[in-house]
């Protein structure tokens, strides 16, 4: 069995306002279609006792393989591989090993908010109508909920005290977002209106919509130099945020780290530069109000040598924002 873990750089989780004291843990939407890839947004919805989430651990059943766990600011992310109880036919290259179990650590989700945990994978070789069980469990310190009990033949799952987070499969409901809907989601908004300084085209920009509560977002653009003089972004500002960084992602041999470019960005001269997800991006700190969807974000990109230019930034609506709860 192998682990990866995935150190990230200190930030804030986000969260938005517990509905319910002694809800469940839960997915977001609990149904997806057979032999689908899918983006389950695991729901935790209070602390254990009082005490804040530090931890949530999360074991993944037979027929649902290929997970990819989503980084979450301020907290580290543990990647357990071990060999699977079946292959799997992948696009007619046998799998026989992956993910088992993801762990997000070291975090702190305090028991007045609410916060989601996504995993991406895809269910092959089950049945339709079944129901695969994710147990998982919350550290709170020295305090441990676990949510793991799952409903036998003829069992209402709902009588259960500490049922697991199900997932039903089935070709007629509503299912769980697929990667390609998560993306369309997440950056869904007005186009943004080019702007140019100099040699230097910036378009394509947008931002997330982000949780009630949460004070970081995302923003990404592209930058296309048309010049023979290479230029470097140097800084960002926006009034509807404290601060804004430039950041990386970038993988180190089996670790992911988020980093703080204080160097800036270089744009070479004669080509193109995209901050886009997984890679060099925008992060809005301190965000007071956080950004909705049909909104604009107003910034100010300064350059080395171009100067400063003006953008305005739409906000894409927020990944899951249409997705039902469902109880399961």
């Amino acid at each position: 069995m192998k682990t990866i873990r995935i150190f990230l750089a200190a930030g804030t989780a986000a969260v938005i306002t517990a509905s319910a004291a002694n809800a469940h843990v839960t997915f977001v939407n609990g149904t997806a279609k057979p032999d689908a890839t899918v983006v389950l947004q695991l729901q935790v919805p209070h602390g254990c006792a009082g005490k804040p989430t530090n931890e949530v651990q999360v074991k993944l059943p037979a027929g649902f393989y290929g997970a990819k766990p989503q980084p979450k600011p301020g907290w580290d992310l543990e990647v357990i591989k071990g060999d699977y109880a079946k292959p799997y036919d992948n696009h007619g290259q046998s799998v026989t090993s992956g993910v088992l179990e993801i762990r997000w650590k070291n975090g702190s989700l305090s028991d007045d908010f609410y916060d989601t945990f996504a995993i991406q994978g895809k269910i092959a070789g089950v049945a339709e109508g079944s129901v695969l069980a994710f147990p998982t469990i919350q550290l709170c310190g020295s305090d441990t909920e676990k949510w793991d009990e799952v409903a036998g033949p003829g069992i209402d799952p709902h009588s259960l005290k500490d049922p697991a987070p199900t997932l039903k499969v089935s070709a007629g409901m509503v299912m769980a977002a697929t990667d390609h809907d998560m993306s369309m989601m997440t950056m869904k908004a007005e186009a943004m209106k080019p702007a140019v300084i100099g040699s230097l085209s910036v378009s394509a920009g947008i931002v997330k919509a982000m949780l009630p509560g949460q004070p970081v977002g995302g923003g990404y653009l592209t930058i296309a130099n048309s010049g023979t003089a290479d230029d470097r972004l140097v800084s960002v500002t926006s009034p509807q945020a404290g601060e804004v960084e430039l950041h990386e992602m970038v993988m180190a041999g089996d670790v992911m780290k988020m980093r703080k470019l204080d160097a800036g960005i270089p744009v070479p001269a004669g080509q193109t530069v995209e901050l886009k997800p997984g890679g060099l991006h925008l992060m809005f700190m301190k965000v007071k109000t956080p950004f909705k969807a049909g909104d604009t974000v107003a910034a100010t990109l300064v350059f080395e040598k171009a100067g400063k230019v003006d953008v305005v930034l739409p906000v894409g609506e927020a990944a899951g924002a249409k997705d039902a709860h469902v109880h399961n």
